[in-house]
């Protein structure tokens, strides 16, 4: 009888990494900017979610689940980077040098332009114009109140607005979307067997 429970479960799970894991790769694309890492990022939150597919299967909102697991994760890459970064500065400069007032181009890229914005801004601004989620479902995702969705967001876009020079930056983020994790579709149709192989 337990086999059938097994059975059932990897099946539901191998259609909910068929169904979303592009999007997810997209998400982690947009977040690290990195979209070497994007795929990685993706599957890795996969793995977590099907090693407790039992309590994922049985919330409310799955997918706001794995958004949030996919953007603790892109956090932590981010904080890693950031710390490794810190560290070579540290070994080759003997001292602290800054940029008072720096030059920002009147034309920046998206991607660049977001990796500029405090993580929360950033997973706010993706969530709410690259994949189209209503303020409820992003703070949802985030583990946050719907008020700091909301003002995270307008933030975030300002400063958007700030880098690029334009007031299309709607626009332009939902493009970037649509761009990003290029790869993931393709990939997707590799990983499922090994998720499924795994012990929960």
């Amino acid at each position: 009888m337990g086999t059938v429970v097994d059975d059932a479960a990897a099946v539901e799970f191998h259609a909910f990494f068929e169904r979303h894991y592009a999007e997810l790769s997209r998400l982690a694309h947009l977040l690290t900017g990195e979209a070497d890492a994007a795929d990685d990022l993706a599957a890795d939150a996969l793995l977590a979610l099907w090693h407790r597919w039992d309590r994922v299967r049985a919330a409310d909102h799955p997918v706001a689940y794995a958004r949030g697991v996919v953007a603790n994760l892109a956090r932590t890459r981010i904080r890693s980077a950031v710390r490794e970064r810190r560290r070579i500065a540290l070994f080759w400069s003997p001292r602290e040098e800054r940029t008072e007032n720096p030059d920002v181009p009147g034309v920046v890229d998206v991607q660049e332009a977001l990796r500029r914005l405090p993580f929360r801004k950033r997973a706010c601004v993706v969530l709410r114009h690259a994949f189209d989620l209503s303020e409820k479902d992003t703070a949802l995702a985030l583990g946050v109140s719907v008020g700091t969705v909301k003002s995270q967001t307008s933030k975030g876009m300002a400063e958007l607005q700030r880098l690029l020079g334009t007031r299309e930056v709607p626009r332009q983020v939902h493009a970037a979307a649509a761009t990003a994790g290029g790869e993931a579709v393709g990939n997707a149709r590799k990983r499922p067997t090994g998720a499924r192989g795994r012990n929960r």
